[in-house]
């Protein structure tokens, strides 16, 4: 049987008109009117142009093109972007601009000097830097983009709460300038947050918590950031999104690893800022960040540590320590030095009528030898002093050691060698002494705590320290 050309032509015309119908009819209404509408103008405001068709931040966008004859409307896929994935996307830009620095053409440096932030005229630069370069462009994006959420979750005395003098000072001084300073870097909005304060002081825990008669019993501690981390992360829901990985806490008190101890991801996951900076006991420096240990006698630093005398004053004394027998360190330097020399001033008690600073001020080295545990304050203050610090001490990272050159302004002495301390000291010529002298003057800045907190200062080395931490890059 044929079939005429007529016919199937016919047949086919009706099934496609069909078709169209169907698919006409399935169409949104709202969508139906840019088919029917072929008029060469129109006027519909943006709110009619858009039409949500899956998740919360995609829509179609209507745009209008007038280059031909026929008036066409196109539709495209806009994605309204996240607060996470701005923040993401700025982070990657931070990154992009410090490789770029490390290119190092006169132009970036130019571009460096008229930071809107660059009160003070300082820019980094010198051997105490692995690269001042890299340092200082990290430290402007830091400046510009970085925002840390501090849970108000918490009572006092222990949360929101720190010491502000003596040993531990740095960790209330840190806490209180977060929570209640002046800075750019505190934010409300914990979705616009980079990182996530835990503001809990562990020195303050051993104060109300630690009974001392229950044989170094520090389950109280553990248990008290158990509740604190579980309470967190049922009431928010940043914690469980990375398991604490853009979360920190920080504590100077030498039980703060322990403490941290009270949940699993917050001691490997969560950046933990510490002074107790020991490698052979869990301390990831990839990961955690040294907190300097600064001593402050009545909440002050000695009026004689502000008042220098001049650079090439001459200092009396080869090296100057003086401090308890403890720890597995100390009875080795008392043991060969003390009292036994009278250009290396080894004490294990300071004697009546010498005064410890002017001790300092007068010796071209100190010792800092570590007690109990790594973190020693000797190395702060030796650096108040311009007396270049001899760090002994084994398994510490050293403050800062992302940006600083510790080599450039202190000496490290292996502890097998300490009964050789005098020929190792002596052998170092002059020039090179005062190169680390001159050293010790330029990372002073970095070390000193002001109230308020100024730009380059120990709160601020802090704070960029954990800015690496989250950018996941090392500056060296």
């Amino acid at each position: 049987m044929k079939i005429c050309h007529r016919h199937l032509l016919f047949a086919t015309t009706l099934l496609s008109l069909a078709l169209f119908t169907v698919v006409y009819m399935m169409l949104p209404s709202n969508l139906t009117k840019f088919i029917i509408d072929t008029k060469p103008s129109y006027s519909v405001s943006l709110h009619h142009l858009r039409t949500k068709v899956s998740g919360e931040n995609d829509h179609l966008l209507a745009v209008r093109h007038t280059s031909h004859s026929n008036a066409t409307v196109t539709r495209e896929v806009r994605k309204v972007k996240s607060k996470e994935e701005k923040r993401e996307e700025g982070l990657a830009r931070a990154r992009g601009s410090i490789r770029k620095a490390a290119l190092g053409d006169d132009r970036s440096n130019l571009s460096l000097s008229k930071s809107p932030h660059n009160n003070d005229g300082y820019i980094p630069a010198g051997a105490v830097y692995h690269n001042p370069r890299l340092f200082y462009q990290s430290y402007l994006e830091m400046e510009k983009i970085f925002k840390v959420y501090v849970y108000p979750d918490g009572d006092l005395p222990i949360v929101h709460d720190g010491p502000c003098k003596d040993i531990y000072s740095i960790e209330g001084r840190f806490l209180h300038e977060m929570e209640h300073g002046v800075g750019r870097f505190r934010t409300n909005d914990p979705n616009a947050a980079h990182v996530y304060f835990l503001p809990f002081s562990v020195t303050w825990m051993v104060k109300y918590l630690y009974t001392p008669s229950s044989n170094y019993d520090i389950t109280p501690l553990k248990q008290f950031v158990s509740d604190y981390v579980r309470m967190v992360s049922m009431r928010y829901p940043f914690w469980n999104k990375t398991r604490g990985a853009d979360h920190f806490m920080l504590a100077c008190h030498d039980w703060g690893p322990h403490a941290s101890k009270g949940n699993p991801f917050l001691y490997n996951t969560s950046i933990r800022v510490l002074c107790n900076a020991n490698t052979s006991e869990g301390f990831n420096p990839l990961k955690d960040v040294t907190l300097p240990e600064i001593h402050l006698y009545g909440g002050e630093v000695s009026p004689k540590l502000l008042s220098l005398p001049p650079e090439n004053a001459p200092r009396r004394y080869l090296a100057f320590f003086a401090g308890g027998m403890h720890g597995p360190i100390r009875p080795i330097l008392l043991h060969h030095w003390k009292n036994r020399d009278s250009d290396i001033n080894v004490y294990e008690y300071l004697p009546k009528g010498l005064d410890y600073y002017s001790l300092m001020l007068n010796s071209k080295f100190c010792l800092c030898p570590s007690g109990h545990e790594v973190a020693s304050p000797r190395i702060v203050e030796s650096i108040y002093a311009e007396c270049v610090p001899v760090i002994l001490s084994n398994y510490y990272v050293l403050p800062f050691s992302d940006v600083l050159r510790w080599e450039a302004f202190s000496v490290q002495v292996d502890v097998s060698n300490i009964p050789r301390l005098k020929e190792v000291l002596n052998a170092i010529p002059e020039s090179k002494y005062r190169k680390l002298k001159q050293g010790v003057r330029a990372v002073r800045r970095h070390f000193t705590l002001n109230q308020p907190a100024k730009r380059f200062d120990v709160f601020h080395m802090i704070l960029h320290s954990i800015w690496l931490r989250r950018l996941n890059m090392k500056l060296v």
